[in-house]
């Protein structure tokens, strides 16, 4: 059983100096990772990031998403490493269905926030060309809309409101309100999977 260790997270390993580390097979590589060896980390990702880069661009058919993929599961990589059991898959089978499973999962997640966008965007017609029938529907999904905002912490629904009440983009939001724009980004990502979730 792999000791637990609260070390630093990498997030976009430094290639390896080390030349023996070439020569570790990949298991041994991964017990490296466990206790701590970002120089270990560095060499699996150089092994094995291009497979993994081709396998995230396949499924997400968007270079930056993939290569953003690839650096977030070897994040998980480190994190997960004491978890990882030899008896259900070799190293490289392990790191690539990670990638396979969670570029799917991405690609549920922009679907669902893509159906989620086009709902918040979509501009009511005027009451006078819809039946009484679509104007319930449409009440109705204003109020499921309007709860489900409501249930979001604040600085979530606030970058929503920003952007599709205030038709603001990230970088004005952030410059608005004194916020870094990857914070927004993260905000907004997480506040659209909430939302989607809710809704779905």
């Amino acid at each position: 059983m792999h000791s637990y260790r609260a070390e630093p997270i990498p997030v976009r390993p430094e290639p390896s100096l080390e030349p023996g580390l070439r020569e570790l097979d990949d298991q041994t590589l991964l017990d490296r990772i466990v206790r701590g060896d970002e120089r270990a980390l560095a060499e699996l990702y150089e092994r094995f990031a291009p497979r993994a880069f081709g396998v995230a661009r396949r499924v997400l058919r968007n270079d930056a998403e993939a290569e953003e993929l690839v650096q977030d599961t070897f994040v998980e990589v480190w994190r997960s490493a004491t978890r990882y059991d030899p008896r259900r898959a070799a190293p490289e089978r392990w790191i690539l269905t990670m990638i396979r499973t969670r570029a799917i999962d991405r690609l549920r997640q922009n679907g669902a926030r893509s159906r989620l966008r086009e709902n918040l965007l979509v501009q009511p017609r005027s009451e006078g060309t819809q039946s009484p029938d679509a104007q319930v529907s449409a009440s109705r999904e204003a109020k499921r809309l309007r709860a489900a905002l409501a249930t979001l912490p604040a600085d979530q629904r606030t970058v929503l409101e920003q952007a599709y009440d205030g038709g603001l983009s990230q970088s004005e939001i952030a410059e608005l309100t004194g916020t870094p724009l990857g914070t927004v980004k993260t905000r907004m990502r997480i506040a659209m999977m909430k939302l989607a979730d809710l809704l779905s």
